[in-house]
């Protein structure tokens, strides 16, 4: 049986209709035609034969169509059904599609056309239906706790039980660690395991977009609120209604927006530019940040209010050097993943680039020791991935060279210094290969001018 095959049960009393019907329907050599003249023949092989339509007569000798209508439903509501009787009953047929018939068609001898634009349409629902049961098992399967946070470092799984702990509420969570320690994917992870999983889940990095568009992004706006606002806008928030909102990067947000966003979290509801109508919202709102936000609130530079208002649930991902062997693991697996991808063969690592991979510092945490294996497994020539294959970022962030007494702010400010040489100082491409937004690389490179001067 091929794969597209369509089953269709014909169940009409009237001999010449009924061979009329099959006979049309089995023009298309994708579908499937059995014939029934009464509700009691049909109903002892409903569960044979599995249709994915059944062509109803509301009138049967046995029993009336509104009756077997409903023992279809009852037991199998994913079967469609199409009323297909006298003009005179149009009034049962149009009951029977408000209770979940999917079209009705008045009998007459051209029925051809409007029977098969039906199906089509079924068909075609039916391919959709099954299209997003793929999506969402693959996004399940992506997103299950055991394949996306991998390692089985105790920080780590400390890391999975609050994780698991946020799955049971719509608890707003707060995630804070060094860039790179993969903040976003545990924000997916609980997402995609929670109760809203089959809404929205809507990432801004609120860095990443200038400071005269975030309101407009977040909140929305009408048509004509401003120049160049040519259509309505739906905003984040509503976007993300019923779902998951994740704001990233939030210790970037300038201190106006704040007590927007502050009085939409109070308030579940907010307002487009442009708009004086109010719109409620239900969306679970997780932030992260690699900034300390009581120093920032000390530095005046985030409300106290809205930390409050934010810190729900906070989980704290650990930086790669605090994992132990967890670095082995996770090289590993970005190994699978890349030769799988570019379709080589699989690449092992040599014991001495074991052992190099774990005396490294990891400024750049997570995202980095991908970076690094992916530049291996293209340099190296061998199946084997040899210690000669991997280089850091820098030499000077070597552990054996590094200042103990120096910040994680201070590694990182060498971190971009070391990427703008690299990349000629190259902003957009500098802000895609550290996934930070371009405002945010000129406050840092600002802040690493003002350093040097020093």
């Amino acid at each position: 049986m091929k794969a597209n095959n369509f089953t269709i049960c014909v169940i009409e009393d009237n001999e010449w209709y009924n061979r009329l019907l099959v006979h049309t329907l089995s023009l298309n050599p994708d579908f499937i035609v059995k014939s029934y003249f009464n509700a009691s023949a049909f109903l002892k092989e409903m569960d044979t034969v599995s249709p994915d339509l059944v062509t109803l007569d509301v009138r049967l000798p046995d029993t009336s169509g509104v009756e077997l209508f409903e023992k279809i439903k009852a037991h199998h509501p994913a079967i469609q059904v199409i009323v297909i009787s006298e003009q005179g009953e149009v009034q049962t047929a149009v009951d029977l599609m408000q209770n979940g018939a999917f079209d009705y068609i008045v009998k007459e001898k051209n029925i051809k056309t409007r029977l098969h634009h039906s199906i089509n349409k079924i068909r075609t629902n039916k391919q959709l239906v099954e299209k997003i049961a793929v999506l969402e098992k693959e996004v399940r399967n992506k997103y299950d706790l055991s394949k996306t946070i991998i390692g089985n470092s105790t920080p780590l799984l400390n890391v999975l039980k609050l994780v698991e702990k946020a799955l049971e509420n719509n608890i707003t969570v707060v995630i804070t660690g060094e860039t790179g320690t993969g903040k976003e994917v545990i924000a997916k992870a609980i997402h995609y395991n929670s109760i809203r999983k089959g809404n929205n889940f809507v990432a801004v990095n609120v860095a990443a977009i200038p400071s005269e568009l975030i309101e407009s992004e977040l909140f929305g706006h009408e048509k004509g609120s401003f120049t160049g606002a040519n259509n309505r806008r739906i905003g984040k928030f509503e976007e993300a209604n019923g779902g998951t909102l994740f704001l990233d990067e939030i210790g970037e947000l300038e201190l106006s927006l704040q007590a927007k966003i502050l009085r939409a979290l109070q308030e579940k509801e907010i307002v487009r530019i442009g708009s004086n109508t109010p719109i409620k919202f239900d969306t679970r709102i997780i932030v992260a940040t690699h900034r300390n936000l009581k120093e920032e609130i000390k530095s005046g530079r985030f409300r106290e209010d809205l930390f409050y208002r934010l810190m729900g649930f906070p989980i704290e991902l650990p930086p790669l050097r605090s994992r132990g062997q967890d670095v082995l693991v996770l090289a590993k697996y970005f190994v699978g993943e890349f030769c799988k991808e570019n379709k080589i063969s699989l690449k092992s690592l040599t014991e001495e680039a074991k052992n190099k991979l774990l005396g490294y510092h990891y400024p750049g945490n997570i995202r980095e020791l991908k970076s690094i294996m992916e530049f291996a497994i293209v340099i190296g020539d061998s199946i084997e991935i040899k210690a000669e294959d991997i280089s850091f970022i820098s030499d000077e962030l070597n552990p054996d060279n590094i200042n103990v007494e120096l910040t994680m702010r201070q590694y990182e400010l060498k971190i971009l210094a070391s990427f703008l040489k690299k990349y000629n100082n190259d902003i957009k491409t500098v802000a895609e290969k550290l996934e930070l937004g371009q405002a945010t690389v000129y406050r840092m490179i600002k802040e690493l001018n003002t350093t040097s001067r020093d």
